[in-house]
């Protein structure tokens, strides 16, 4: 059994903390103030609350350190190899509506790759973490991608457009289900991209894939990933990471998948 560095310790316990912060809010989420942010994008002063825990914790932690951050922004560290990049809440909707499946979600980033992840699913009490060189963990089992190779053996996640999105993207994530639903055993929408990749690497899901996504959304989920033997690629050839666009599988299904993202792209050019 592999244990987690004395940073991935660090970053482990940054999770725990935000994650009993939301926990006693999420027993009370029908009293909680919500601001409206845009268009079904919404965020509670739960999400706030777990944001500040994790960077005053961090912050103490490993001072000099920068950070990524949902609701903060960009905070440059004096140490520019090094950054945190973190969803204190993802799954902000499932958690508004009283249902049971959210995250907190921090990655490091260490010389501008991804070094080490944790996505910590707060109702269930499972930690996930993975580290380069160390592979990806849920408590004492190590983690490994599933080991179907045919999309009609296997279990999808994806993420859906809503309102406010372009009619470009709406269009395009049509043809993409038309394809997906035409090839695969089965798809399936859960709200949490972090807890989607989290699963792939777990192998509850074979594979995943969703456009219009931020870093804080995937970033410590492709670690777990990579560390468990799968493969994640932005459709283009890109970064996920600035991009926002992924696709995540074991290394069989991963071309499967892409061959019929790109078939459903090539027929809505212009997705904003």
């Amino acid at each position: 059994m592999s244990r987690p560095s004395a940073l991935g310790n660090v970053i482990i316990e940054a999770a725990r903390k935000a994650g009993r912060s939301l926990a006693r809010d999420f027993g009370e989420v029908e009293f909680l103030q919500v601001e409206k942010k845009g268009p079904a994008d919404f965020v509670s002063n739960a999400d706030h609350r777990a944001e500040e825990t994790i960077y005053e914790y961090l912050s103490k932690a490993r001072p000099g350190y920068g950070f990524v951050m949902e609701e903060r922004g960009i905070v440059e560290g004096s140490d520019k190899t090094n950054r945190f990049i973190v969803d204190p809440l993802d799954g902000t909707l499932n958690f508004l509506h009283g249902q049971p499946h959210y995250a907190v979600s921090i990655a490091l980033e260490r010389e501008g790759k991804l070094f080490a992840g944790v996505v910590y699913d707060v109702a269930k009490n499972e930690i996930f973490w993975g580290e380069t060189g160390r592979g990806a963990w849920l408590g004492q089992r190590k983690l490994k991608v599933g080991g179907r190779k045919h999309l009609d053996q296997s279990v999808i996640a994806t993420g859906t457009p809503w309102v406010g999105k372009s009619e470009e993207y709406h269009n395009r994530f049509a043809k993409e289900i038309h394809l997906m639903t035409r090839s695969v055993a089965g798809i399936r929408r859960y709200g949490s991209a972090a807890l989607d990749l989290a699963w792939v690497a777990a192998g509850r899901f074979d594979g995943f894939w969703e456009s219009h996504l931020q870093a804080w959304d995937v970033a410590a989920g492709m670690v777990l990933v990579r560390e468990a033997g799968g493969v994640t690629t932005e459709m283009n050839g890109g970064d996920p990471l600035k991009t926002g666009s992924i696709i995540s599988a074991n290394p069989d299904l991963h071309p499967q998948l892409e061959k019929r993202l790109r078939e459903a792209a090539a027929s809505t050019p212009n997705v904003d």
